[in-house]
């Protein structure tokens, strides 16, 4: 009997707020400059290739045109997906082209992102485009006026509660941001950005410690153990741990330290540096040899090794009260990571329960 392999779908690629802010940029000039709506906007994404995307409502009239984009995440949707990027273009009577944020649209309030402060969170490539093809439309008609163009999201602000953009400095609304103008599905480079961003951010802020976390809960813990750190000197760091250790030596981060839980930790302690679910499996082996340092019977080390989670071996270690074991996992897991970067930090690890209950705590430096 022949197998049968079933047919891998193709995911489906989306766009980025950049690429559809430039979208609607041309579309609004192209209205504002010939009193016709448009119905939809060709242009070339820094990928390398032209799209055409649909002009969801346009209108114009002698000083003012505004078009619509809705963006479309693909088949990797973020908190963007299907939002309204609306580009507003006026006639002005100042020479050039200006860009702004409107409404949805984050304010830059702290440094240490490729965008001034006080500016809006129209990142360096996004500006780039937006303002280029607005110079290809003015040329192509031979307009010489100034215009003004604002970018707007009507749900920006409320969208953004779902990102780090508060961490971050950006109030008020989302980035307009995209590097490639495509968003590749299941893509990590939106996420590794966002902590390049967010160590960026820390050192601007004069952090010479570092805080990277697993996610949301952790990071509550994390707060709870270093109450004398601002809030940009936590990072979370998701799945992201060998990355993130070398942004922090890269950005000439002194001290960082990691916080997290079983789980994932038991990963990093065994030199798993990107510790998703299914990037590498739990090593009960490992673990029962940990265990077998800190000094457990042969009983409850053959149960370790026939576990179902890492959770639940720190349940057993926690319960016959071999806390040790932690503090071994712990260093393990600071000597792993100043193996990662080739040494020149100091990195201390706390593992945490679900509960928020201290497991256990080591530092290394090297």
């Amino acid at each position: 009997m022949v197998e049968q392999v079933k047919e891998e779908k193709m995911l489906r690629e989306g766009y980025t707020t950049g690429a559809c802010a430039t979208a609607a940029t041309k579309a609004a000039l192209t209205a504002l400059i010939t009193g016709e709506d448009q119905t939809e906007s060709t242009v070339f994404l820094p990928v390398g290739r032209f799209v055409t995307f649909a002009i969801e409502s346009c209108q114009a009239s002698v000083t003012i045109a505004e078009a619509t984009v809705i963006k479309d995440g693909g088949d990797d949707p973020d908190a963007t997906h299907k939002a309204e990027i609306i580009s507003t273009v006026t006639w002005s009577k100042e020479p050039g082209i200006t860009l702004d944020g409107g409404i949805g649209v984050g304010r830059v309030t702290k440094p240490g992102l490729p965008v001034s402060v006080g500016e809006a969170a129209i990142n360096p490539v996004p500006r780039k485009m937006i303002l280029a093809v607005a110079k290809e439309v003015l040329q192509a008609y031979k307009v010489e006026k100034g215009i003004k163009i604002v970018i707007s999201v009507p749900a920006g602000e409320e969208i953004a509660k779902k990102t780090l953009n508060g961490r971050l400095g950006i109030l008020g609304g989302i980035s307009i941001l995209g590097t490639r103008g495509i968003v590749v599905p299941f893509s990590t480079s939106a996420y590794k950005a966002s902590i390049v961003q967010a160590i960026s951010v820390a050192r601007a802020s004069g952090c010479e410690q570092i805080v990277i976390t697993t996610g949301g809960r952790s990071e509550k813990y994390a707060m709870k153990q270093y109450p004398h750190l601002p809030e940009e000197a936590f990072v979370e760091m998701g799945d992201f741990v060998g990355f993130s250790l070398k942004q922090c030596k890269k950005q000439g981060v002194k001290k960082v330290s990691m916080v997290g839980m079983m789980g994932k930790f038991s990963k990093v302690a065994q030199g798993v540096m990107m510790v998703h679910s299914k990037s590498a499996p739990i090593d009960f082996g490992f673990l029962a040899e940990m265990a077998v340092r800190a000094g457990a019977h042969e009983e409850l080390v053959n149960e370790i090794k026939g576990a179902n989670t890492a959770s639940q071996v720190g349940d057993m270690m926690s319960e016959s009260g071999y806390h040790q074991f932690f503090d071994l996992l712990c260093g393990s897991c600071c000597s792993k990571a100043l193996k990662e970067v080739n040494g020149g930090l100091e990195v201390d690890t706390t593992i945490y329960t679900l509960k928020g209950e201290l497991l256990g705590k080591a530092v290394r430096q090297g």
